[in-house]
């Protein structure tokens, strides 16, 4: 609904808007007008970096739009705050201040943290993870769970004698998960699956199909279609994480150098506790 209304009131003042296809543009360039007030890209940045991470995966241009009505939004509130002779009071002098030091530390973070790390360290760390890893075997496998032992044997001797092992999940298959898949339940390593069933997966080879295995689920059976190796994920896949894991060490690092300064000190006020205990 503020989405809407902010729509709308801009519309109605002739909000000048101009849309344009990257968040990397100059800081300066005007993306929108409210009221004669500019909206820049490099408040788009700062948006972006300050609600960014609650927008998820949305497309670029979608995630301009959330971006720019945000921002709009915003100009609007603070106008109407301003019209209401909100920007003075104790309260208010408090919030500059909060958002004062933030902005303070976010210009630090940026200059002593985050540039110090960059791909190539994110690269030797992922090199010196992967060095140590093992490929991990994983099977992927069909099953189908009945209740019964008799009624698997009797679903084993269909496929034995050349009843194709996906039709015959769909039809007979308790698995409400798997059964309209064909009882396929994808690739697992070990320690993913029930003890038993695990057991017997493993033992049998591409294209093998098991006896009546069973666990507390019910009796399987069990088809293996592929068993891999799998390895380290591709570091592309994982740079970010790498890349957000180092700066989280570095800014504690900072952190740590910046209370040992001499002139650094750190006080917190123990809070008195009050025994409820009565004297005799």
């Amino acid at each position: 609904m503020i989405r809407f209304f902010a729509r709308f009131l801009v519309a109605l003042v002739a909000a000048a808007t101009v849309m344009t296809g990257s968040l990397a543009m100059a800081q300066d360039q005007v993306v929108a007008k409210v009221n004669g007030k500019s909206i820049t890209e490099g408040d788009m940045r700062l948006a972006d970096a300050e609600i960014g991470n609650e927008l998820g995966t949305l497309p670029p241009d979608q995630r301009r739009r959330v971006l720019l009505e945000y921002l709009i939004e915003n100009q609007l509130f603070a106008e109407a705050a301003e019209g209401e002779k909100l920007a003075s009071g104790a309260q208010f002098d408090e919030r500059m201040q909060y958002w004062r030091r933030r902005a303070l530390r976010d210009s630090y973070f940026e200059r002593s943290v985050k540039s110090s790390v960059d791909d190539r360290e994110a690269r030797k760390l992922y090199d010196q993870q992967v060095s140590g890893i093992k490929p991990e075997e994983e099977v992927r496998a069909r099953h189908i769970l009945v209740d019964g032992e008799d009624k698997a044997r009797e679903v084993y001797e269909k496929i034995a004698h050349g009843e194709d092992f996906s039709k015959m999940a769909k039809e007979h298959s308790k698995d409400p998960g798997s059964k309209d898949d064909g009882g396929d339940l994808g690739y697992f390593a070990k320690g993913q699956m029930v003890p038993e069933f695990e057991t017997a997966a493993f033992k049998l080879k591409k294209g093998d199909v098991s006896m009546p295995v069973q666990t507390k689920f019910g009796w399987h059976l069990i088809k293996i279609e592929d068993r891999r190796a799998r390895g380290a994920p591709p570091f592309e896949q994982v740079k970010e994480r790498i890349l957000a894991s180092l700066v989280h060490r570095k800014a504690q690092e900072v952190a740590a150098g910046l209370a040992k300064r001499p002139n650094s000190s750190t006080s917190t006020p123990r809070s008195r506790s009050r025994s409820t205990a009565r004297t005799p």
